[in-house]
């Protein structure tokens, strides 16, 4: 008895000595990184630069894993229940923090699964109008919005989506009535907004840029709370006078909630590291993305913040669904 007691200790004693030797010794194997968006979208392209360089410097692969559905819920609720290893990565958008207003029934609970890692960076939605409405300025627009009897149309790719928050955000600050009408994808959108069928459209910068630079829509206002560098005469919300319209696009990475902190801090730091390094800030900025210095609790933080907000936002749609 006293032999078996005493192998046992030894053989817990050579288990947890691996298990250490494992987690000093992380990445030792490829990494896995859902992707909950369809490849090609702004949501698949800014990780897939991302992850890229960050394979190199951990020395490690990263196998990138697209699992799309209910907004980006699929592959986040995925990853929510997967083992907290620091070998299943995900890579999400703000749609993480709309996601609790929309589905009330998800099969994860966002900030008691999942934590923060490191902030890619964020990208502005900028309202789009037809070339035919007499709309020069955003006061143009806004003085015809409030005017009794008009009638205003939007469009988006969906109920919770990235730019219908957008386009909510700024209706509310500025005070105006609009129908909202989602499509199944921005393209459809676009083509009635260059056919004059709606009258505005907060759309991705990436996609909006060549189509205003094409004089085939026109821009009014950019979503975020600085200007865009590639379009420095469109104004912010702030610009035009309105308060807490602004929002963003961003783009961040996370884990299963009880993920070692010890591999949390490394991939913060050398993703950290990537984000700093002046071909990686090119890469983002060629497509218009903005570095978004933040740390893992200032992350977690936001995203308490932000699912409170879309709750309310969202509150009306949500109930007429």
């Amino acid at each position: 008895m006293n032999k078996s007691w005493r192998l046992s200790c030894v053989l817990a004693a050579v288990l947890m000595s691996g298990a250490a030797q494992a987690d000093t010794n992380w990445p030792s194997k490829p990494i896995k990184a859902v992707n909950p968006f369809g490849a090609g979208s702004a949501g698949d392209v800014v990780p897939r630069l991302f992850f890229e360089r960050l394979s190199t410097e951990l020395g490690q692969p990263i196998v990138i894993e697209n699992r799309v559905g209910a907004g980006g819920s699929v592959g986040t609720g995925a990853v929510a229940k997967s083992d907290p290893d620091g070998y299943t990565l995900l890579s999400q958008t703000n749609a993480i923090s709309i996601a609790p207003a929309i589905f009330p029934n998800l099969n994860y609970d966002t900030t008691r699964e999942l934590s923060s890692v490191v902030m890619i960076g964020y990208a502005a939605n900028v309202m789009i109008v037809p070339n035919e409405r007499p709309w020069k300025k955003v006061q143009d627009f806004l003085a015809a919005a409030k005017t009794k009897g008009t009638v205003i149309n939007y469009g988006s790719v969906g109920v919770g989506s990235a730019v219908h928050i957008s386009s909510e955000k700024f209706r509310a600050a500025a005070g105006f009535e609009a129908t909202h009408i989602p499509y199944r994808g921005g393209s459809e959108v676009i083509t009635d907004i260059i056919g004059g069928r709606i009258d505005f459209y907060f759309c991705p910068l990436a996609t909006a840029l060549p189509l205003i630079r094409e004089g085939q829509v026109r821009a009014l206002v950019v979503s975020t709370p600085t200007r865009v560098r590639d379009l420095p005469e469109v104004p912010t919300p702030i610009d035009a006078g309105l308060k807490d319209a602004d929002s963003a696009i961003w783009f961040g990475v996370f884990v299963p909630k009880k993920t070692p902190p010890e591999i949390i801090e490394k991939l913060y730091a050398t993703g950290t590291k990537v984000l700093n390094t002046a071909d990686m800030q090119a890469a983002l900025k060629k497509i218009g993305v903005e570095p978004m210095p933040m740390t893992s609790a200032d992350m977690d933080a936001l995203l308490v913040k932000e699912i409170a907000a879309n709750k309310v936002l969202l509150k009306s749609e949500v109930a007429a669904k």
